[in-house]
Parts: C-alpha cells; sequence; structure tokens
C-alpha cells in the first residue's frame, strides 16, 4: 500500500474495539496480572506487550505503530517532546570518552544538549559544515559513535547529502542519526537514504494543531530494544492525550502538507521579487544551499522556510514590521495550522561556519490560512519596515 493509505490504517484495530475507528485512549500507571507466572513472563521482555504504563499502552502503541508506517521502519518510540527523542536516540550509544559529529545547522536546543549534559558526561562534539557530504569522513575519529544530521537545517535550510555521510560513516561503523521533523517523515524517507535513526518533534507537523508536546523516534529491530530500555530507564515517557491528539493528527498529514506546501511556494515566490528580500532560504529554490540534493532526494516541502531582509534594515524597522503582523503571530514552535514568524541571526549560532549575510533575517511558517490573505498581511508588514 501506498504510503498516504498505511498512516490512515495502521495502529487502528476497530475489530478489537468494538468497532471503533479510532484507537481509544487509556490513562495507565498500574497494569495487574492475573499470576505470579503471568507476571514473571511479562518482566522477562517488558519492551514488549503491557507491563506497566510508562513504559506502553495501547493508545502509545497505536501511534507507534503509525509512526513507524510513515517512516518505513520496523518500529518507533513515543517520547515526551522532541528534544526527548533526540536525548533518547543519542544517550544509549555513547558513554565518557566517546566522540560524536553534530550538522553546525542543528536545532539550537540540540547543540544546547551536547554542550552542557554530553559535555558533563566526557563525550566530546565536534560541529561539522552541513554541506560537508562524503568530506565527513575526514573527521571521523577512532572514538566516533555518531554522525547526528538535520535536513534541512534549522533556521537556514541547508539539505544535507545524507546518502554521502552515511556511506562514510558506516564504512566506519558510526550511527547516523537525522532529524527530520522537517519532512515530518513523509517527504523525505531517511531509511532509504541511509539513516540508523528518524527522530522528530511530533510537536511540529504530526501533532499539526499547535496543542501537544511530543516526540517520535524511528528505527528498526536491531536497535530498538537498546533505545527503548535506556528511554524507559530514563523515566521517558508520552502522554496518553498527547498520543491520542497526534493519531488523529497523523491521519490527516498529507492532506495538510499539502496546504502548507502550496502556500509556502506561492508566499516565496511573491517574496522573492520583493525589493526587500535579499535571499530566499527555502530548498526548493536555487537560493538555498543543498537545493540540487533536495530535488534528488526529497519528495515535497513543508511549510517551514526563512528569507534574509537588505542589510539596510534595523532591528528596530523589523520590530516595526512584525509588531504590527495581524496572521503572523512571533513564536518559537512551527507545524500548527496557524502562520507564525520570528528574527533572527544565525552568526551567533555557528561554530565551524561563517553566516555570509549581513541583513536581518526572518524565519516563516506558512500556516493553512488563505494566502492572499498572508500575502497582504506580510504587504502592510513591508510598508511598516519601509517607513521604521
Amino acid at each position: 500500500m501506498k504510503k498516504e493509505t498505511r498512516i490512515l490504517h495502521a495502529g487502528r484495530n476497530p475489530k478489537d474495539n468494538f468497532g471503533i475507528v479510532n484507537p481509544p485512549v487509556y490513562h495507565a500507571s498500574t497494569v495487574t496480572f492475573p499470576s505470579v507466572d503471568a507476571m514473571h513472563k511479562a518482566g522477562q521482555n517488558p519492551t514488549e506487550g503491557i507491563y506497566y504504563g510508562r513504559m506502553a499502552t495501547p493508545t502509545s502503541q497505536a501511534l507507534e505503530e503509525a509512526v513507524a508506517s510513515l517512516e518505513g521502519a520496523d518500529r518507533a518510540i513515543a517520547v515526551q517532546s522532541g528534544l526527548a527523542a533526540i536525548t533518547g536516540a543519542i544517550l544509549p550509544f555513547v558513554k565518557t570518552g566517546d566522540h560524536i559529529l553534530v550538522t553546525d545547522s542543528a536545532y539550537f536546543p540540540t547543540k544546547k544538549f551536547c554542550d552542557t549534559v554530553l559535555k558533563g558526561f566526557g563525550v566530546e562534539t565536534t560541529y561539522y559544515d552541513p554541506m560537508i557530504g562524503s568530506g565527513i569522513s575526514a573527521l571521523i575519529q577512532d572514538n566516533t559513535k555518531i554522525v547526528f544530521t538535520e535536513a534541512p537545517g534549522s533556521l537556514t535550510f541547508e539539505v544535507q547529502d545524507i546518502p554521502a555521510i552515511a556511506k562514510a560513516a558506516h564504512d566506519r561503523d558510526v550511527l547516523v542519526i537525522i532529524d527530520n521533523t522537517w519532512a515530518a517523515g513523509y517527504f523525505f524517507n531517511a531509511f532509504e537514504n541511509g539513516c540508523d535513526i528518524s527522530v522528530q518533534a511530533a510537536t511540529k507537523y504530526i501533532g499539526g494543531h499547535s496543542d501537544v508536546m511530543l516526540g517520535t523516534i524511528a528505527l528498526h529491530d536491531d536497535l530498538y530494544k537498546k533505545v527503548k530500555t535506556y528511554v524507559y530507564g530514563m523515566g521517558y515517557c508520552a502522554a496518553p492525550d498527547d498520543c491520542y491528539l497526534a493519531q488523529r493528527g497523523i491521519r490527516t498529514l498529507p492532506a495538510r502538507l499539502a496546504i502548507h506546501q502550496d502556500n509556502a511556494i506561492k508566499m516565496a515566490n511573491w517574496l522573492k521579487e520583493r525589493p526587500e528580500v535579499t535571499r530566499i532560504l527555502h530548498p526548493a529554490f536555487e537560493d538555498c544551499p543543498g537545493h540540487e540534493i533536495w530535488k534528488r532526494d526529497f519528495s515535497g516541502a513543508c511549510g517551514l522556510f526563512s528569507i534574509v531582509l537588505d542589510e539596510k534594515y534595523t532591528d528596530s524597522a523589523v520590530a516595526a514590521m512584525l509588531d504590527g503582523m495581524e496572521l503572523f503571530p512571533m513564536g518559537y514552535s512551527w507545524g500548527g495550522y496557524e502562520s507564525l514568524i520570528i528574527p533572527f541571526n544565525p552568526q551567533g549560532a555557528r561554530q565551524v561556519t561563517a553566516w555570509p549575510d549581513k541583513g536581518p533575517c526572518l524565519r516563516i511558517h506558512a500556516g493553512q490560512e488563505n494566502i492572499e490573505d498572508l500575502l497582504a498581511d506580510l504587504e502592510k508588514g513591508f510598508a511598516r519596515l519601509n517607513k521604521a
């Protein structure tokens, strides 16, 4: 079956639930057993079945089955946030004295985790140019355990050559993890392109309505038990109501992404013609580093991209533009039905790559509003920008 069909049906078993289409929500801590023998047998393999509420419930398992189907993985693990998915994917595979490689364009909390928690554990992080491709081999040390990728990168949207990186890493028996949130596990198949683990902030497009905190770790059977045992031991678990909302969100993911993609492409094309804008950072546009890689490896684009404004605009002028936006509130998440916008400066967030642009940057999430209304709001914003 095609992906669109699979994610509509994966994780749902109406025959087991009185014919009810959607799986019920299980609020559970204690799980009881009918006998001592049954309790002992369950304890011998607690990562399977229903053993304790923090380990799994039918609600979390239904979501995990749907996410695994979406990503093309054997299994998935639901945790309490996107950052928990990232840390839960990294920590099982490193110990004191180990080394990992992380793209310089990674989500800022990922880098913060590496620079504080992992450093405190005695794990060294080296940041690398996101466009390094097969050149990553020169950075792999004897103690390197993980290459962490993110395609496209947060804020600046460089598209990494994941197959080239994965081949170089696997030649040295190094694990490859990708933050696949931008593609929602839908526009990019991490496993067909060489990744070992794919993580997402399901808070974003899987949830789709700005009302859940959730992360997912998709992986194959050979890594599942190790990661599941570790995150269980760390106390990670996903809330049942969030799992239910994410199940509901994943069923409409293809339809919602189509609207986000269409609005973002139209918006970016409109912005490209604006005199205030010097560069479009959207993987579908030639200005974006890795555009050709995106055309080769991705099947589409979501609603999130950035623009660079002319360097003549001051911070106060940008504030005048953004403070008056009606349909683009400022907020740090994305992936919900609504449009969003934030200003950012990538220069202070880079360790090894220099940012070439001097002008202010804006990250935009194109929501599901009518595109004419969104463009009219941006038009008014540019008027304020130029007047300030």
